[in-house]
């Protein structure tokens, strides 16, 4: 039934045929097909060049952000050079971050631009800032260079070294790894953007002139200029096409091309760029056939032995400008300092002072070897490994070689062999018997010096330490000054300045300048006996003579010439500790914390050796206070002057010279901190201390000087501080630590030999000028026992110097030498008066000195 209800229903038929396909499609249902793989490729290409198109563009955004200013640029002020020049001019240090010398572009000669063009950017004068061939193949470069873990490098055009060696910083900073990759993407794309700026802002020449400036040349240099000097010590204008060619190749990494080292590869690469230069027309065939065929010899100009010997006064120099304008004015201002040294005296300073303690320990015992080797292998290589000797000297690092029969023989690091001489073998024989470690046995290593007989002689460096100065006693300019026998030792320490020593005897002239103003004259007899004095503790203060002997009434100048040390006390007693102490400070001795005690008037209070010598210098000039001046002028890297030291107004001094016009006259501004009568009769009195004293040893100069000796308790500290007319010198020497020098080791033994030594290279040039003679001061010729007028007894006189109404009289007529008034007095009128006493030979040589000095012009007293 159901079957005929369906038959005749009209849409049974449809329905049907719906439920039937509704059938076949559950069957026949699939999965939908992807299509072609290529498809899914290039969607995913496009998704990927989609992402890198916004990391890109991110990349370039976040580049753009915070670019650097050009104006960096315009007002380019790099740091520069500051520079200290001697007296002299000559150049004897530099202070410098950055080494560099700042040349305008219009005085860098053309074949030095155009090596560094032909070098470093050969369109450099052609692009807009961005050398695209040559970027594509650094770019390309990067994945090798993180791979094999090298520096990413690069062929930067000059305009992108400006910009990242100013303004963004180099990719060859980045480090490895993708992080350095990424690094130097950003630090490239960075310094591309800005070279495009500066090209657009700033002329070829102006950034050509920024990177010639600016550029890292290795050897302490930056820009061409300091290169120059540093490898070649000639200004750019002097510098050949090879020598502007080697310094051309030095920008991609100076160490690989350092001279002597690696002489062969310079030569090859700077024949590169001689090449590049010849194929860009900016030399001709002959003039790279010449510059190929010169060699290459660099010179290190600042390591000459007077730039050694200036060490001391330099970090003096140093210490000095820091502490008034700041470190950084000082290492990137580009100062030009003008200081007072003479280096032909500092050299002499620093000889004669080595010489001095080297002859000192050359007294005590040989130390031993510096260390041991293998005398069968490579000797010269060994040597070579050792401790280097101290500058300034000739010695040679050697080596024991062999011994036997009373011989030892050397060998140096130069090769040559020769024996030891046979006082040097005794000494180093006489130091093995206190201590077996000290004996020259085969392989031992020392320092030594070659004799011109072939021979060698032994050395050692002296554990005793010492320092100079020299000063003009009329301006207080430092001439020279050595701060210890190497500037290396007990880092730097200048013991001119900074060490605080007993001065000892040296102060006696001080306690007889205040003596003499308290009413005595150098012909005052003080009693040389012994002596207690309170010395307010409960205790007596007994002080002896080196001698240790009394030698009864003795005038003020013997005393001083001898160093009696009795004597002085008696005369500080008379006067008090308070006066003494009163004109060591006047005269800038002891400062403010020294105490007012008896003592003081033998040196016990402590000084440096700058402040004596000073004070040394106020006997010289008058009595005028001078303070040590180390730096005449100072001026900014534009010239102009931020310090004078000489404040004086002269109006004349610029004047346009007229026929007849005489010097300008200016005013004498120094403070009158002592007698000038007074100041020249110590300068007197400290002449018998060279001729007849405690200082002898000098006296074979042949000239006028004065000075006094110096010796602390236990010979723990010598000293002589001397003069002549125009140079006061003082000397110390002692242990740093200080210690007992040995028996007999005075100032007069150790410290007045290198004086005389120091003072007859300082002199060498000059005449023979005697002390001037301030008005005012009477000349008598008295007995040199009594310090009374002659009389038929005297067996020596001495022709001294009193203050007016101060010396002994008696009937003119009986007493020819009698000389006072208010005028100067002429010097060469002495002829025949002066001192006496009674040794021929002595009494010719005064003569003969006297007559020279009749034929002097009078010229420069007062």
């Amino acid at each position: 039934m159901r079957g005929a209800m369906l038959r005749d229903d009209p849409y049974a038929d449809h329905e049907d045929r719906r439920w039937s396909r509704r059938d076949r499609d559950d069957d026949d249902y699939r999965e939908p097909r992807s299509g072609p793989p290529w498809r899914k490729i290039l969607v995913g290409l496009g998704i990927f060049a989609a992402v890198c198109f916004v990391l890109v563009v991110g990349f370039i955004i976040a580049a753009l952000q915070g670019l650097p200013s050009l104006a960096d640029l315009e007002d380019y002020t790099p740091p520069v050079t500051s520079r200290v020049h001697a007296g002299d001019g000559a150049l004897v240090a530099e202070f410098a971050r950055e080494q560099r010398v700042f040349v305008p572009i219009e005085q860098i000669p053309d074949h030095v631009k155009n090596a560094f063009v032909a070098v470093e950017d050969a369109r450099f004068f052609e692009h807009s800032g961005l050398d695209y061939q040559g970027l594509a193949r650094a770019v390309l470069r990067i994945p090798l260079d993180v791979i094999q873990g090298n520096r990413v490098q690069g062929a930067s055009t000059i305009t992108q070294q400006v910009a990242g060696n100013m303004l963004t910083g180099r990719a060859a900073a980045c480090s490895g790894g993708i992080g350095g990759l990424f690094c130097a993407l950003w630090t490239k794309l960075r310094e591309g953007l800005v070279a495009q700026r500066i090209e657009r802002v700033l002329d070829k020449e102006r950034i050509l002139e920024l990177y010639l400036n600016q550029i890292y040349l290795g050897n302490r240099a930056f820009g061409v200029a300091a290169a120059s000097l540093n490898y070649f010590n000639k200004p750019l204008s002097e510098l050949t096409v090879s020598e502007a060619a080697y310094l051309a190749i030095l920008p991609k990494g100076p160490a690989n091309y350092q001279l002597p080292r690696n002489h062969d590869r310079a030569i090859d690469r700077r024949n590169y760029a001689i090449s590049r230069m010849l194929e860009r027309g900016y030399i001709n065939q002959e003039q790279a056939t010449e510059a190929r065929a010169a060699d290459l010899t660099v010179t290190n100009r600042l390591a000459g032995d007077q730039f050694v010997a200036a060490s001391h006064f330099v970090e003096e120099v140093r210490r000095q400008i820091e502490s008034q304008y700041g470190e950084d004015a000082l290492y990137n201002g580009g100062l030009s300092i003008r200081s007072t040294i003479d280096t032909r005296l500092q050299l002499a300073a620093a000889r004669s002072l080595r010489a001095g303690l080297e002859s000192y320990d050359r007294r005590y015992s040989w130390r031993g070897p510096l260390g041991a080797g293998d005398p069968s292998g490579d000797v010269q290589a060994q040597l070579r490994e050792a401790t280097a000797p101290p500058q300034l000297s000739s010695w040679v690092r050697a080596m024991v070689t062999a011994t036997g029969s009373g011989a030892i023989t050397l060998t140096d690091e130069n090769g040559q062999t020769g024996r030891l001489s046979d006082n040097d073998a005794q000494w180093a024989a006489q130091g093995a018997r206190r201590e077996a470690s000290r004996a020259l046995t085969r392989g031992a290593i020392v320092y030594a010096a070659r004799a011109t007989n072939g021979r060698y002689n032994l050395k050692q460096v002296p554990e005793i330490q010492g320092a100079l100065v020299a000063m003009d006693p009329h301006t207080g300019r430092v001439l020279a000054m050595v701060g210890g026998y190497s500037f290396n030792d007990a880092n730097g320490l200048n013991r001119a300045t900074q060490a605080m020593r007993q001065p000892g005897s040296s102060f006696k002239p001080i306690v007889y300048a205040a003596a003499l103003d308290f009413g005595l004259t150098p012909s005052t007899l003080i009693d040389d006996g012994p002596l207690a004095i309170e010395a307010g503790d409960g205790t007596n203060w007994s002080p002896e003579n080196y001698s240790r002997e009394y030698y009864g009434p003795t005038t003020l100048r013997r005393g001083l010439e001898l160093s009696r040390n009795a004597m002085t006390a008696r005369v500080a007693y008379e006067m008090g500790p308070e006066r003494v102490l009163d004109y060591g400070r006047r005269m800038g001795v002891y400062g403010d914390d020294t105490s007012a005690v008896f003592a003081l008037a033998l040196g016990s209070g402590e000084t440096t050796l700058m402040r004596m010598t000073t004070a040394y210098g106020m006997f010289v000039n008058g009595g005028r206070r001078i303070q040590p001046i180390i730096i005449d002028r100072i001026q900014d890297r534009t010239g102009h002057s931020v310090f004078r030291r000489d404040q004086r107004t002269c109006a004349e001094c610029n004047a346009e010279w007229r026929r007849g016009m005489s010097a300008p006259s200016l005013p004498d501004t120094r403070e009158q901190v002592l007698d000038a009568v007074t100041a020249y009769q110590i300068v007197s009195m400290s002449e018998g201390v060279v001729q007849r004293g405690t200082a002898t040893v000098i006296a074979d100069l042949g000239f006028p000087l004065g000075g006094k000796t110096g010796t602390t308790n236990d010979y723990k500290d010598a000293w002589f501080i001397g003069y002549s007319p125009d140079l006061v010198v003082g000397v110390w020497a002692g242990f740093d630590t200080p210690r007992d020098m040995g028996e007999g080791e005075t100032g007069g033994r150790i410290a007045a030999p290198i004086f005389r030594d120091f003072m007859r290279e300082a002199l060498r040039e000059s005449q023979p000028t005697p002390f001037r003679i301030p008005a005012g001061v009477r000349l008598v010729r008295v007995d040199t026992q009594t310090g009374l007028l002659p009389n038929a007894a005297s067996t020596s006189t001495i022709l001294e110097a009193f203050r007016p109404d101060t010396e002994p009289t008696r009937d003119v007529a009986a007493s020819p030498f009698v000389f006072g008034g208010t005028d100067p007095i002429d010097p060469r009128v002495l002829s025949g008066v002066t001192a006496s006493y009674g040794n021929e030979r002595e009494r010719q040589q005064e003569q003969r000195e006297l007559q020279e000095q009749q034929s002097e012009d009078l010229g420069g007293l007062y």
